[in-house]
């Protein structure tokens, strides 16, 4: 088969890796339209899980990427001036530029071409039997068909910003600080021995307020520096990892698509679905979308069913993590409701932000009876049927409002 992915983020370069395995003999090539090198973004995140995916479907991607991440087992929230440490699950970042070289470095090594500053227009797809559409939210494959696939765009309220620093965090950190125009929160997780992410949010009248839509990038930094002082400690706010070397206030925008492909044409990782950044998942999301699209095309002879069992199997997958973004967003949007309980009860309602069924329910009742479901089993089953009884009544709503 002549395969031909456009875009050459983590689900592209992965996918390229597995269908290599599978048959030797597919002649596939990569066409990125960046130099190498260029990305945006600082460090990605990552679970245990997709490191257990990994091992199983290419040991030796799996070990490059492990042997260069770094990890963490604890969340701290700073709230004003208080502090609350929780144990969690094993995480992991790594550099985004890092992973993308160790991607490609292992697709060449298996006869994959991989083409930098290589722009495909929408006009002018590449000669191929498959033609792998990886490149991103803003893909301009996926806008030439974009009544084919039915896509869809909603734009969250909130404003953010994604940015390094020099400080190594040890764990998972949150800081939350208050100011005249309102709240304005940081997510921080170490990514190597030398840097950590660092994406601060706030909502659009703080970003207002505040003056960071119209300060420039070096005095905005410095107020930033000020205000999350408390989990930097004296070190500095770095600009985007990027060509320009700039840092830009964003909205968050989620992307779905009725169908993932048309004709020899398919969708893959951002350019397919985003979710949330506030549930750390989108690189996971795309290698996970390469290990079911190789599956699939080794499964099926025919790719036209190879890609309704990819798009099908991956839709049923998403519907949980997406609704869990879903409602991560609609927490950090609706803070105030949350912020003033005592530290360990907002820390616990902060991981149990995914909830359907936390909107519904006062904040501290939904607290204790989490508390109390945590030793009964007949209200672990109360909350795992009211829940997704909820989030369809509340989907329905939004469905409707948009007709």
């Amino acid at each position: 088969m002549k395969i031909a992915c456009v875009g050459g983020g983590p689900a592209s370069l992965y996918f390229s890796i597995l269908m290599k395995r599978q048959d030797p003999s597919h002649d596939i090539t990569v066409h990125e339209r960046n130099p190498a090198g260029s990305t945006y973004g600082w460090g990605v995140t990552y679970w245990s899980e997709l490191l257990d995916k990994l091992r199983e479907k290419d040991p030796e991607t799996a070990l490059a990427i492990s042997e260069n991440s770094v990890t963490w087992n604890s969340g701290v929230a700073h709230v004003r001036d208080r502090r609350t440490v929780q144990p969690g699950d094993d995480g992991f970042g790594i550099g985004r530029r890092r992973l993308l070289e160790l991607l490609a470095d292992r697709a060449r090594a298996l006869g994959v071409r991989v083409e930098y500053e290589d722009e495909i227009t929408a006009d002018a797809l590449p000669d191929a039997d498959l033609v792998v559409a990886g490149d991103g939210v803003n893909s301009t494959v996926r806008e030439r068909y974009a009544d084919r696939f039915g896509s869809d765009i909603t734009v969250g309220r909130n404003t953010y910003i994604w940015l390094g620093t020099t400080k190594v965090h040890e764990a998972f950190t949150f800081s939350f600080q208050e100011t005249d125009h309102g709240w304005i929160w940081a997510y921080a997780y170490p990514f190597s021995d030398e840097q950590s992410t660092c994406v601060i949010e706030c909502s659009p009248r703080t970003l207002s307020g505040l003056g960071l839509d119209r300060l420039s990038e070096a005095d905005g930094l410095a107020l930033l520096e000020k205000l999350f002082a408390d989990i930097l400690d004296g070190h500095p706010l770095l600009g985007r990892d990027q060509g320009d070397g700039t840092a830009r206030w964003l909205t968050f925008r989620t992307l779905t698509n009725r169908t993932w492909h048309h004709g020899n044409l398919v969708l893959l990782g951002d350019a397919a679905h985003t979710t949330h950044y506030s549930i750390g998942a989108g690189t996971t999301l795309a290698l996970e979308d390469a290990i079911c699209l190789a599956e699939a095309l080794g499964a099926h002879p025919d790719t036209e069913a190879a890609l309704a069992a990819y798009e099908g199997r991956r839709k049923s997958d998403l519907l949980r993590l997406q609704s869990a973004a879903r409602h991560s967003a609609q927490w950090y949007e609706n803070i105030q409701r949350y912020i003033d309980l005592p530290p360990e009860q907002m820390f616990a309602l902060l991981g149990q932000r995914h909830s359907p069924l936390l909107p519904y329910v006062p904040p501290q009742l939904y607290y204790r009876l989490d508390r109390a479901a945590g030793r009964l089993e007949a209200l672990r089953r109360l909350k795992r049927w009211l829940g997704p009884k909820l989030a369809r009544s509340s989907q329905s709503r939004v469905l409707a409002g948009r007709k």
